[in-house]
């Protein structure tokens, strides 16, 4: 009679829940143990460790930050002690100086470049512009341009400076040598209604501030008749047709040449530049 089964060699029983056997599973792990839950690393202490250098450089920028801005502006080592002006040719360095009006003593750092800059310009109109700036530790320095007169209008017994760009600047009771004198004479124009004085100005100073040096040094007076009849009267009783301020480097150039080939000539014409003249040699 056969027996009851055998397990296999080497193969572990274990016990079902219901007290049966179970091939293939080892021994049943017994239950844990209840304990007390694990408590977390002291990661507090690392947080804080890496804080404390974050704080010290910020502590210290402050107080860098604090130490600078005492040296700015509540020191006395970097304070406005000298104000110098250059580039002056009519005007003296003491008027740009007392228009800027640096205050002396205030902290350098305080100073406002632009404002400065705005009242010399505002103040004497013959500047053009001026470059402040701040020559640490102590100074302000000035740099400024002055305007150039191209063009004279006469006005009762005084004249008018008027600069390349058609601005009014400055009365003067004498008359800048090599600066030609405007004669307009717009009332006789047929295009007076078109071109009005004042763009017969803006054409006369367009004109004179393109004449080539040799001969702007020789002209003495711009005649403007109207747009297209614009005539430069030379030293010496010399005139010159130019016509209009159109083509103004070709007729400065046409012109210079005519003046060294007939020295003598008493009228030249350059308004058509491919084709100058030259009568009353």
């Amino acid at each position: 009679m056969a027996g009851a089964p055998t397990a296999q060699r080497g193969t572990p029983f274990s016990e079902r829940p219901d007290g049966s056997a179970r091939q293939g599973s080892g021994p049943a792990k017994p239950p844990e143990a209840p304990g007390k839950p694990k408590r977390p690393g002291p990661r507090g202490l690392g947080g804080r460790a890496r804080r404390g250098p974050v704080l010290a450089a910020l502590a210290a920028a402050a107080v860098l930050a604090g130490a600078v801005t005492w040296a700015l502006y509540g020191s006395s080592w970097l304070r406005v002690e000298k104000v110098t002006a250059t580039g002056t040719g009519v005007l003296t360095p003491e008027q740009v100086l007392a228009a800027a009006a640096v205050p002396v003593g205030a902290p350098l750092v305080s100073i406002d470049t632009d404002e400065v800059e705005k009242r010399v310009r505002g103040r004497l109109p013959r500047i053009d512009s001026v470059d402040v700036v701040r020559a640490w530790p102590h100074g302000i320095g000035l740099k400024v341009t002055e305007r150039k007169p191209v063009l004279l209008i006469k006005k009762g017994a005084d004249f008018v400076e008027v600069d390349a760009s058609g601005v009014r600047f400055d009365t003067v009771a004498k008359a800048p040598a090599g600066v030609p004198v405007l004669a307009l004479d717009a009332a006789r124009s047929p295009s007076a209604r078109r071109f009005d004085e004042e763009r017969l100005l803006h054409e006369a100073v367009q004109v004179a501030g393109g004449l080539p040096a040799a001969v702007a040094r020789q002209t003495v007076q711009v005649r403007v008749g109207s747009y297209d009849a614009v005539v430069l009267e030379l030293t010496g009783g010399r005139s010159v047709m130019w016509g209009s301020g159109e083509l103004g480097d070709a007729k400065g150039r046409a012109l210079t040449a005519l003046l060294k080939a007939a020295p003598k000539a008493g009228h030249f014409d350059v308004s058509v530049p491919t084709a100058p003249a030259v009568s009353g040699s």
